[in-house]
């Protein structure tokens, strides 16, 4: 039987370049300590909000 973990594996590295991406992005516009804590959770959540976000635009 084949192993299909490949398949999978592209998905989660462009999960991944999307929370590095916007972890980058977050950490520069942040001024203070609690606005860095608060850049980790968007850099964190960013990303699935998106997929969230193009799937609703995806008509029925």
């Amino acid at each position: 039987m084949g192993n299909n973990a490949g398949a999978t594996a592209g998905g989660g590295a462009i999960y991944g370049l999307g929370i590095f991406g916007a972890l980058f992005y977050f950490w520069q516009q942040a001024d203070g300590f609690w606005e860095h804590v608060g850049s980790l959770f968007e850099a964190v959540f960013w990303p699935a909000w998106m997929v969230y976000r193009a799937f609703e635009a995806i008509p029925h």
